[in-house]
């Protein structure tokens, strides 16, 4: 069990970097923010619906699964 743990921290102590978008996307919002224009706004809300809908999933989930068992 501790060789796996220290396996799985080496691991994620040695991730890497990484840009999160890609180059287009990177340029469209940069230009954007110059230019005032909803892009960056736009690509904001994305990455927020993005991130809220796996928990909306698990909320839902949990929330029929108490719902049974209280039964």
């Amino acid at each position: 069990m501790k060789k796996i743990l220290v396996i799985l921290f080496l691991i994620s102590a040695a991730a890497l970097t990484a840009d999160a978008q890609c180059p287009m996307c990177k340029a469209s919002v940069e230009s954007g923010m110059k230019e005032a224009n909803s892009k960056g706004r736009g690509l904001n809300d994305g990455i927020l619906y993005l991130l809220a809908t796996p928990y909306i999933a698990i909320a839902i989930i949990g929330g029929i699964w108490y719902n049974k068992r209280r039964k």
